[in-house]
């Protein structure tokens, strides 16, 4: 098999269309990773890829890997606090085979492709205006792999951002509220959540019971 093709549907497309492992366009990002790869050999340290299938009718985006999450272990939300929530969410609503995500194990995600609107690992987890801005292009395309009638879920108010301008439109159209939704082209929604990471769990600004209403919500938008 080419290893520089990944399957979408029926046809084989580029895997630099939608993610580049030897992508170094942010010249921080990269010199943060040679970095982290050296402290940590064991660490995946490069881009993450995305998880999941191509043209699912949900599209999940997150802001940027972990530290020893998505960076160690090569899959989004996984290995750090941020994905407990939400692949036990997945699995509460029938999006995940399993509640837990771990490297190597057999996960298979139902309907639905994660991502992140930046591939690398940010320093202290925050990414500049120009690495989001160099990253959006992937982000670009991920967003119109999602079919008519199809949602798209974003995690954060960064994550919404660049989604909001990745779509062309201006953050003033779509200004960041949790549980927020409109109504994109296609008849396709835009619906935003607070992130699921650790402070915001732990202060609860996002409970379970809010996250599980955005996902009831998505499982409407969805049938």
């Amino acid at each position: 098999m080419d290893q520089s093709k990944v399957a979408r549907g029926s046809k084989s497309v580029p895997i630099k269309k939608y993610y580049d492992p030897t992508c170094v366009r942010c010249p921080r990002l990269a010199g943060f990773l040679d970095q982290v790869r050296a402290k940590h050999p064991t660490y995946e340290c490069r881009p993450v890829s995305q998880f999941g299938l191509w043209n699912s009718p949900l599209l999940i985006v997150g802001l940027a890997p972990g530290l020893h999450g998505a960076n160690a272990t090569g899959r989004p939300f996984t290995g750090d606090h941020a994905g407990i929530m939400l692949y036990q969410t997945l699995y509460q609503f029938g999006f995940s085979s399993s509640p837990e995500s771990f490297k190597g194990d057999d996960l298979e995600l139902h309907g639905c492709l994660i991502t992140n609107a930046v591939k690398c690992l940010p320093p202290a987890n925050k990414p500049n205006a120009a690495e989001v801005n160099a990253c959006r292009s992937f982000l670009i395309q991920e967003l119109a792999t999602v079919p008519v009638n199809g949602v798209v879920l974003v995690l954060g108010r960064l994550a919404h951002d660049s989604v909001v301008r990745a779509l062309g439109f201006t953050l003033s159209q779509m200004p960041f509220r949790h549980a927020g939704e409109l109504k994109l082209t296609d008849q396709r929604t835009l619906v935003s959540s607070y992130h699921c990471s650790r402070y915001n769990t732990q202060t609860r600004r996002l409970t379970q019971a809010m996250f599980n209403d955005v996902f009831s919500r998505v499982r409407e938008l969805l049938s």
